[in-house]
């Protein structure tokens, strides 16, 4: 590697670090998203259904986390790269578009937007980093993986029902699967997971960004809903439980960034590894907060009455979604647990059987109270701990 050139594409080391407009202006293609599958969990909030959307969130989670690879390894400023990106960015609208019938009549044409998301991207990063094989290895394993998966992408769209579902669904487990193993692909091994390819500023940056979009499309539901309800009481309520619901996981989101990603920190998700696990841990923050928009377009449309089981789960399960998230996201950074988040975990899954005689409404307010209660005593443990004496650190 040493006595091979660099590729042209590759991003070099004086390049700015932070996230450019245009990784910004892709970004937004995954509000559009995001409402979509939201939109679709509450239309059918059923089991069979959460799984569905559930495993096109992962797909498209994955060509998120690849986009954001690509204008971290490579030169965001050059113009194939950023064409790449717009290229992506309208597959991934594709997807979105057909998202709701993915699972019916337009499933061909989400596989499509997929497909052509994947041969993109290769068809740019393997001839541009031919200079140097080491490099190019990288996106060929991954366009090997490609060739593994695509066929049951292909599979499941020519199927109909349950069929489908469990090819998508392994076809996407081992998209995922296979980075956390370093893809191994024959003659070429795997990539080294310890090795320092990243950006450890640009790639924390990014992963905030997209949780700020996840945010956003709250925001987005809660305002359209509120519009379409007529302005009665009850939603208008609803509207602006939801709207704090917002607020306090950005609290909770950036609150805990800030202590574990300061820039002292930031270069830990400079490896494979922990770059990795950081990008799937976002995944279930953001389903998370995907969950919780569906449920709140359903509290909205309907703040009193009987709950039924289905509301519930998706009511109390989005928060505990993103807890999930936010534990993972900890112990990838510090080996440990975070203990509040841990009991708050706990509490929402106790009160479950013990809320079904509330109204939906009130079951959306005692989450919320779980959530304050714990960003509270985050917020009180991290005060005593900065107005404690200085404890030198090994």
């Amino acid at each position: 590697m040493t006595s091979s050139p660099l590729p042209r594409i590759l991003r070099k080391g004086d390049e700015p670090e932070y996230p450019t407009f245009l990784e910004l202006f892709f970004d937004l293609v995954y509000i559009f998203l995001l409402s979509r599958i939201a939109g679709a969990l509450a239309n059918d909030p059923s089991v069979r259904n959460a799984v569905m959307m559930a495993v096109l969130l992962a797909a498209a989670w994955w060509v998120w986390v690849l986009t954001a690879w690509l204008t971290d390894l490579f030169n965001p400023q050059l113009p194939i790269i950023q064409a790449t990106v717009l290229a992506v960015m309208l597959g991934a609208l594709v997807m979105a578009i057909t998202t709701p019938r993915a699972f019916g009549s337009a499933g061909w044409i989400f596989v499509a937007g997929y497909f052509g998301i994947h041969l993109a991207r290769d068809l740019v990063l393997i001839p541009g980093t031919r200079v140097n094989r080491y490099i190019q290895a990288r996106s060929v394993r991954v366009f090997f993986w490609f060739g593994v998966t695509g066929p049951l992408w292909v599979a499941g769209a020519l199927v109909d029902g349950t069929a489908r579902l469990v090819l998508w669904a392994v076809a996407v487990a081992v998209d995922l699967g296979s980075a956390r193993v370093g893809w191994p692909t024959p003659r070429l091994g795997r990539t080294d997971l310890t090795s320092q390819i990243f950006t450890g500023t640009h790639l924390s940056e990014r992963h905030r960004e997209i949780f700020i979009i996840a945010l956003g499309e709250l925001i987005l539901t809660t305002g359209l809903e509120l519009s379409a309800s007529g302005f009665e009481a009850g939603r208008v309520a609803a509207s602006g439980v939801a709207f704090a619901n917002a607020v306090l996981l950005f609290h909770l989101y950036f609150h805990r960034v800030r202590q574990l990603l300061a820039p002292a920190k930031v270069a830990l998700v400079e490896r494979v590894r922990s770059g990795t696990s950081t990008s799937y841990t976002h995944l279930v923050m953001v389903a998370g907060a995907v969950v919780i928009s569906a449920s709140d377009i359903l509290v909205i449309g309907r703040p009193f009455g009987e709950a039924p089981a289905s509301w519930i789960v998706l009511i109390l399960g989005g928060p505990a979604l993103f807890l999930v998230g936010g534990l993972l996201f900890d112990f990838v950074v510090t080996g440990r647990l975070l203990l509040s988040r841990a009991v708050a975990l706990v509490v929402l899954g106790a009160i479950g059987p013990a809320v079904a005689p509330l109204p939906p409404l009130m079951i959306m307010i005692l989450a919320n109270l779980v959530l304050l209660l714990t960003l509270l005593v985050e917020t009180l443990v991290r005060t005593r701990w900065l107005s404690g004496p200085a404890v030198p650190v090994p």
